[in-house]
Parts: C-alpha cells; structure tokens; sequence
C-alpha cells in the first residue's frame, strides 16, 4: 500500500494515527486492547474522537492521562523505553517498527545535545502519551501493509515552544535534524507545525517528496487533526491510500548502507559478510573488488536492507567488520513476484524460483539441488527438466 500525506498542518504522531484511522476507521475498536499490550496503565485511555475543524471533518486521536500525571516533567531515560517495549506483548514486527521509530529519536536527542545514545532520557516523549502515539503508529503502519510513503512540502512553523530544556526555536532542534533533507516552506502561521514524533514517522517510513509517478488505485482517505487551532485553516494531516495497479511490479523503498575495507582478511570478511547476511532487516550482501588509496586492493561492501533496520545496522557493520564508516541512503525499487516451489525430479526434488514477469513467468532452479546430478550436461539437464515442471500449468 502507497501513503502519502499532506500536511497541511503539519504532522505530529497523533495526528498521523488519526489521519489512518479516519481512513480506516474499522481498526479503532482495537486501541485500547493496544494500549495494553503495550503495557500502558488502564488508567490512561485511547480513543478516536470525531472532529470538526474550518471545513474539514475528521477525527483527533485523543490519549488522556490521569489528572495526577504531569507530562512536563516526566524523565525517563532511553533504555527504560526500550525495556518496555521489549517486554510488550506486542507482534514482532509493531515492536520493532516502534522501537525504530524511538531509536530515531534518541540519535536525533544525541545529536543536538551532544551526548551518547546510551545517556538520552526523554522528558516530553518519555510519557505514555508518546508511547501510545508511536506503537500505533507503527501497528497502523504494519495492519494497512504500508510499504511506500511520500508527503508534500512541510510547513516549518514560527516562534518557539516551551519544553523541559526551557523555550526552543520551531522545528526543534530534534525536529530540524530528523528533517535534514526535506522540504519545508513557511506559510506565515506561528507554532510547531512538525513535532520530533511526525518527524521521525516520516524518517521511518522513509517518506520521499520526489515526484511519486503512479500513485497507484485511491482506495481510502482519512482526515487527522491536531490539537492547535490555526488562523483561516484547519490543522489537518490527510493521509490517501493507494492500491498497486493488476500487474505492476510493486515499488517500495529500500535501505542502501555502503563501506569499503582494505584491511580485514578475505577468510574474515567473508564470515562477518555471513553474519550481516543474517541480520534481521537486511534483504542482500554483495561485495566487490576495488582500488583504494596507495593502490591497495579493497574490498567494497553494499548491503541492501529494510529503511526501518538501518538505525541497527551501523553498529552492528562496526562490530563485524574492520570500516571505520558507513554510508546509507534510501532508494526506490521495483521487485517482480515471485515465489520458490519444489518439484519432483529424477525421484527428488528441487527449489525453483518463479517470478511473474510482464511476457510471462520464468523459473530458475536453485544451484544446490541441481549440483549433485553428475556432470555439466547432467546438471544442465536436470535444470531444464526442474524449470520445466515449475511452469507447467501456468499461464505465459
């Protein structure tokens, strides 16, 4: 499924959840079983609220905390969000998607105030509100299939917004360096138009503003709102979900982390590549032979991953391999169907990779199971015949 967003607004975490749950609204009786298993208080309560801002309609996702509860001074450090939601009864993928997402704001937190990961504490998003905000935020993401998202310009707001480090400039600081690289435009309203949690959203979902192309089949619409009223329009993120047209090749965006290394033995590199491999999130390795400074032979490394892995991904290159950098950026591709089935050949069987390709399907078996048939005319002949099988009965 294809996102895009307009914010018109701007966009914030509970605005994002209440623009796809105004889009799908089927999912909303589902928050507060969330919440739970998110391990949030009873006490603090999740709802989607109807809304009415200039001429939009809509909904705001409202998350209320006990009268007590003073979100202004809550400080709760990095690891102590972490270890929550490791120990959420959330489905792996919501967990790791809302773990990234925290991960992006504890570099982001790092970065401005210049101390380690390991040393951030969160005052503002270190409440249950946030909490609330990000893992459905990322249970959306996950329920509606998102692959895909692009937005339009950003409005930057003006003036400044109180928070526990005292007053600070709009885009925060956070904000500003979660947003490096996008667009964004001033429209003369005041206030924090994008807060870190919007930012980090779209950094997750790595959110492109290159022209889209094809959107794809407008299947849902959905209005969210946010709290701060603006003068002459609403403060609405729209959220548009399209469908991928009957037979076009699905684009998503993928992850592309990048380094060299000349100094690591080739026996070495070859189990650390192994184990990057393996690496929850990343989607292929390829190495190749380059010449580096002083002529001497390297070895150039590019990993292709999901965008939601690459806040793990530096570390763990760090930890396996002699580099002392890593590049990455996000790019958009284009991926046939396909599947690997098995099929019976010469009294065994053997994996065949099928894709649907626009003038019909092909099929590649795969080398292992063909290796043992003897020679190179046995091989290629039980290739042939595996290849053959796999297609039979399908359509070209």
């Amino acid at each position: 499924m294809h996102l895009h967003l307009d914010p018109i607004g701007g966009i914030a975490g509970d605005m994002f959840a209440a623009a796809l749950l105004d889009a799908a609204p089927e999912h909303a009786p589902a928050l507060a079983a969330l919440a739970r298993a998110a391990g949030v208080p009873p006490e603090v309560t999740v709802a989607l609220v109807a809304h009415r801002d200039h001429a939009l309609g809509g909904h705001r996702f409202d998350v209320r905390l006990p009268a007590a509860h003073d979100p202004g001074h809550a400080h709760v450090p990095y690891g102590e969000v972490r270890a929550r939601l490791e120990g959420a009864a959330l489905a792996p993928a919501v967990r790791q998607r809302a773990q990234a997402i925290f991960a992006l704001l504890a570099e982001a937190e790092a970065a401005v105030h210049g101390v380690p990961v390991a040393s951030v504490s969160f005052h503002e998003l270190g409440g249950w509100d946030s909490v609330v905000d990000i893992v459905t935020a990322a249970w959306l993401i996950e329920t509606l299939g998102i692959t895909r998202c692009t937005v339009g310009s950003l409005p930057a707001g003006r003036g400044t917004v109180v928070t526990a480090h005292g007053p600070l400039p709009v885009p925060t600081p956070a904000a500003a360096w979660l947003l490096r690289g996008y667009e964004l435009h001033d429209d003369g309203r005041p206030g924090e138009r994008v807060t870190p949690t919007g930012a980090a959203i779209l950094r997750h979902l790595a959110a492109s503003q290159a022209p889209a192309g094809t959107l794809g089949r407008l299947e849902r619409t959905g209005h969210g709102f946010g709290t701060m009223r603006l003068d002459g329009m609403s403060n609405v993120l729209r959220a548009t979900l399209y469908a991928p047209l009957a037979g076009a090749p699905a684009t998503e965006a993928v992850a592309v982390l990048e380094f060299e290394v000349d100094d690591q033995t080739p026996e070495d590199l070859a189990v650390a590549l192994d184990r990057l491999r393996a690496t929850d999130g990343v989607l292929d390795v390829v190495q190749s032979s380059v010449l580096g400074k002083k002529g001497r032979l390297a070895s150039a490394v590019r990993i292709l991953a999901r965008p939601d892995a690459v806040p793990a991904l530096p570390p763990r290159v760090f930890g396996e391999t002699t580099t002392l950098g890593v590049r990455w950026r996000i790019e958009w591709r284009q991926a046939l169907a396909r599947e690997t089935v098995r099929v019976p050949v010469d009294g065994d069987h053997a994996r065949v990779k099928v894709a649907e390709r626009p003038l019909g399907p092909s099929a590649k078996a795969e080398s292992d199971d063909v290796a043992a048939a003897g020679d190179r005319a046995a091989r290629a002949a039980r290739r042939a015949s595996a290849e053959s099988a796999a297609l039979e009965g399908r359509t070209p």
